[in-house]
C-alpha cells in the first residue's frame, strides 16, 4: 500500500478550500450567519497590513518592537471582541482565534516564537507570513460573502 505524504502548502490549500465551501454552503441558509459588516471588513484587512509589518521586524531582537507588537496584538484584540459580541458569528470567531493562539503556528504563535528566541530567521518568517496572510484573507473573504443589509430584505 502506498502513502502520500502531503506537504505543508498542500495541506493548507486543502483546508482553506474546505473552509470555504463549508462557509458558502452556511451562508445559503442565511438566518444562521451575521450580516455583512463593513467596520469589520476594514479592521481585517488593517490588522492584515499591521501585522505582517510588524511580523517583517522579527530579524532584530524582539525587545527592541515590543510596543509595534502590543500594538498589533491589541487591534486584533479589539476587532475579535467585536466579532464575538455579533449574534451568529461562530465560524469567523473560530478564524480569529486561530490567529489569537499563542500554541498555534499563526501570528500570535509567531509572535510567542520570536519572543522566545529573540530573532527570526528570514526564510521562516516569509513562509510565516505567508500563512497569517492566507488566514486574514479567509477571515476578510467570509466577511465579504455575508448578505448585505440591502440584500437581506
Amino acid at each position: 500500500m502506498r502513502y502520500h505524504i502531503i506537504d505543508k502548502k498542500a495541506g493548507w490549500k486543502f483546508f482553506k478550500t474546505i473552509l470555504l465551501v463549508s462557509i458558502l454552503i452556511q451562508n445559503i441558509g442565511c438566518a444562521s450567519t451575521a450580516h455583512y459588516d463593513q467596520y469589520v471588513y476594514i479592521q481585517t484587512t488593517s490588522a492584515k497590513v499591521d501585522a505582517l509589518n510588524v511580523m517583517d521586524l522579527a530579524t532584530d531582537e524582539y525587545s527592541s518592537h515590543q510596543q509595534e507588537v502590543k500594538q498589533v496584538v491589541t487591534s486584533i484584540d479589539k476587532i475579535y471582541e467585536y466579532e464575538r459580541n455579533r449574534k451568529n458569528n461562530d465560524v469567523t470567531i473560530k478564524l480569529w482565534g486561530k490567529l489569537k493562539d499563542t500554541s498555534g503556528h499563526l501570528f500570535s504563535g509567531f509572535i510567542n516564537r520570536w519572543e522566545k528566541e529573540g530573532k527570526l530567521r528570514p526564510v521562516f518568517i516569509q513562509e510565516s507570513k505567508k500563512e497569517v496572510g492566507e488566514s486574514f484573507d479567509v477571515i476578510a473573504q467570509l466577511e465579504s460573502k455575508k448578505i448585505k443589509p440591502k440584500q437581506a430584505q
